[in-house]
């Protein structure tokens, strides 16, 4: 004969009390009378009832689950931001799904549907740019959306980040002061907003207060990756650059490698300076200038942001800027 589930019914009948009573048990309310607590555990205990995780979130209309949309769960900047994600979930006592958009704007769309298909409460976003189709599949779905690294130009979607701009106006600066007038930019796609827009506004400015005039020969686009960097530095030395700005750590060291690799001398003949200051950034020689981003507190404060907009309280502000500071390491002079 097969052995019948258990329901919290059943144990409720045992027990002479309310399914309530047995759900507040089961869920560790503490608004239930001890005796009859340790009345409705010896009834669990006996009839071996198990609480179904999904019967619960049905009941409830709550999975208690997150779905996070990663563009590449290998780049340490974005493993960085998911470990803050994880810990404050787990604090609320939410599961998390990680995702794998593989920086691909269709897979991101089929990743965030799947997601939306396992009813899960909320996303967090850390995709480069939103597309308009995804922007789209935000607003349809109804699900509170928090983008955490990613900036949305429009301000509809409650996000996290640090000022991109200012960030780089500060190191360019630096640069300039240390004599450098040829300073590339080099970064992921310009469309991306965080480059496009607020990276690139703040070497402008920089540029513009030290009247240096912009030179476009000095702005590259590529990938992110060490082997996109370490071509990259004879696209620099062609176009006579003494500096660079890197919007992305990995690519950053390819092009420090690339230069070692040439012969140049760091930091008296070629200075970098990276972005996103990941564990990377210690594990080379020379250690990397970088700005310091507080990559674990923007996964937890947005993954906090998300819970309010899931249990629908009063956010005051949902566009957040933490504060940056610049680490001068070995890649720039002293």
């Amino acid at each position: 004969m097969e052995k019948q589930t258990i329901t919290i019914y059943d144990v409720a009948r045992e027990a002479n009390v309310s399914m309530a009573t047995v759900s507040r048990v089961v869920n560790g309310n503490p608004n239930v009378k001890p005796t009859t607590r340790k009345k409705v555990l010896e009834v669990i205990d006996r009839l071996d009832y198990r609480p179904n995780a999904v019967a619960r979130g049905l009941a409830s209309k709550k999975t208690t689950t997150v779905g996070v949309i990663v563009p590449d769960v290998t780049n340490l900047y974005f493993s960085s931001l998911a470990r803050g994600i994880d810990d404050i979930a787990t604090m609320y006592k939410y599961n998390i799904i990680l995702a794998n958009s593989d920086q691909n704007d269709q897979k991101e769309i089929q990743v965030l549907n799947t997601l939306l298909a396992k009813q899960v409460d909320g996303i967090i976003y850390m995709g480069h740019k939103i597309t308009d189709e995804m922007r789209a599949e935000f607003s349809r779905s109804k699900t509170p959306v928090v983008l955490a690294g990613t900036v949305d130009p429009d301000a509809q979607v409650g996000s996290v980040n640090i000022d991109y701009t200012e960030a780089t106006e500060q190191v360019i600066t630096q640069l300039i002061a240390k004599g450098n007038k040829k300073i590339a930019f080099v970064s992921g796609a310009l469309t991306e907003p965080i480059n496009g827009i607020y990276r690139m506004n703040g070497y402008k400015k920089a540029l513009k207060k030290a009247g240096i005039n912009f030179d476009e020969k000095l702005v590259f686009e590529t990938e992110y990756s060490y082997q996109a960097g370490e071509e990259m530095y004879n696209k620099l030395a062609k176009v006579g650059a003494t500096a660079a700005f890197v919007g992305d750590d990995e690519l950053a060291i390819g092009i420090l490698n690339g230069a070692l690799d040439h012969g140049i001398k760091i930091p008296e003949k070629f200075e970098v300076v990276t972005s996103n200051n990941s564990k990377l950034t210690e594990m080379v020689r020379p250690r990397l200038t970088t700005i310091t981003q507080p990559l674990y507190d923007i996964g937890a404060v947005s993954m906090r942001l998300l819970t309010k907009l899931m249990n629908k309280e009063e956010v005051e502000e949902k566009t957040i800027i933490l504060p940056h500071n610049i680490a001068d390491r070995g890649t720039t002079k002293k």
